[in-house]
């Protein structure tokens, strides 16, 4: 890693500071480097893009069950209906 040479200042709260540097106590590592490892593995929108398109799918996905089961429950219910017509009829089923 090259020497650290440039310095960004971050304003925050005491507060903030004190757990900050908890955090970085019982890690081990200075607060710069906590601070540097926390950056690095910031992820960009890329991750939130694709959680929105899975999102999506599922919202798709769901509506898609919801017609099938809605589907369903009509032919179970007109099914019901002919089974009842034909017990009042007499007819045998």
């Amino acid at each position: 890693m090259a020497t650290a040479t440039a310095r960004v200042p971050v304003l925050m709260s005491p507060m903030e500071k004190n757990l900050f540097a908890e955090k970085a106590q019982q890690a081990g590592i200075s607060l710069g480097e906590l601070f540097r490892r926390a950056a690095a593995s910031y992820q960009t929108r890329e991750n939130d893009t694709l959680l929105e398109g899975m999102i999506i799918q599922m919202q798709k996905s769901t509506t898609q069950a919801e017609n099938a089961i809605d589907d369903a429950l009509a032919f179970v219910e007109k099914s019901n209906q002919r089974i009842a017509q034909m017990e009042t009829s007499g007819k045998k089923i």
